[in-house]
């Protein structure tokens, strides 16, 4: 069993480094032949920059900006949205009559938010965080509330005749039947964080990857617009990778 599983994790990483190596062999051959270099860049200019940057100390400078921003905001908003999706999900009536507001805020676009989180709290870290947060919450709390919403009601009932308390239902079937939903919320909000960031770094920031991607776009430099998108797209994968890993550990009971 240990080494099918084995085989199949090395089959999926094989066939994954395979594509990426197809994918960015593609676009190095055809840039400069089929497309012009200056409008899609190459593979071998975005890692030549990203030496120069390493060079230079503005890789970690930039990438840990960003970085901070989008974990600080993701850990916030889906603490928050969690524990307010658990708690609409068991509120009653409340419930019938919060739902359609929290359908009107979530329906706004939270782009349009970034300008004035800045006039509210300014260029530094705290509209930054917001920013995350606004884009992290109600995907935590939609997949929260559905999470209760979903919970197998012949398990509560059966809590019920043997008398559990409140903590027990809790531990045993509550907290259990949502991890899976939590955990789905997660991982779709690592990208919604790193937009979130990006986002705020692009409206008004003076590090970051967002402001790098707008400092190359003012300098008509594709090759640094590129290089900051492929920074962003690798933080994703990574953090990705770490929920999965995570997933792995909290969903052994199934």
């Amino acid at each position: 069993m240990a080494e099918a599983n084995r085989y199949r994790s090395l089959q999926v990483w094989g066939g994954r480094i395979v594509l990426g190596a197809v994918i960015l062999g593609l676009w190095e051959l055809t840039s400069g032949t089929l497309f012009n270099s200056f409008w899609i860049s190459k593979p071998s200019l975005i890692i030549e920059r990203i030496f120069e940057m390493v060079e230079r100390g503005t890789l970690w400078f930039h990438v840990s900006a960003t970085l901070q921003v989008a974990v600080v905001g993701l850990v916030i908003g889906m603490i928050a949205g969690t524990l307010i999706g658990i708690g609409l999900a068991y509120s009653g009536i409340f419930e019938r009559w919060v739902y359609p507001y929290i359908m009107a805020l979530y329906s706004l676009p939270r782009v349009s938010l970034a300008p004035l989180f800045i006039v509210w709290f300014g260029i530094g870290m705290t509209s930054k965080v917001l920013m995350v947060v606004a884009m992290v919450i109600f995907v935590a709390f939609y997949n929260a509330f559905e999470g209760i919403r979903n919970i197998d009601r012949d398990l509560l009932d059966m809590m019920k005749t043997y008398k559990a308390s409140r903590l027990q239902k809790l531990s045993w079937v509550i907290f259990p039947s949502i991890t899976v939903w939590v955990l789905t919320s997660l991982r779709l909000n690592i990208g919604m964080a790193l937009i979130g960031a990006v986002i705020a770094e692009l409206v008004g920031a003076s590090r970051g990857l967002g402001y790098y991607i707008t400092y190359s776009s003012g300098m008509l430099d594709t090759t640094g617009i590129f290089t900051g998108l492929f920074l962003i797209m690798m933080i994703a994968v990574i953090m990705e990778q770490v929920v999965v890993q995570l997933e792995r550990r909290l969903l052994k009971y199934r």
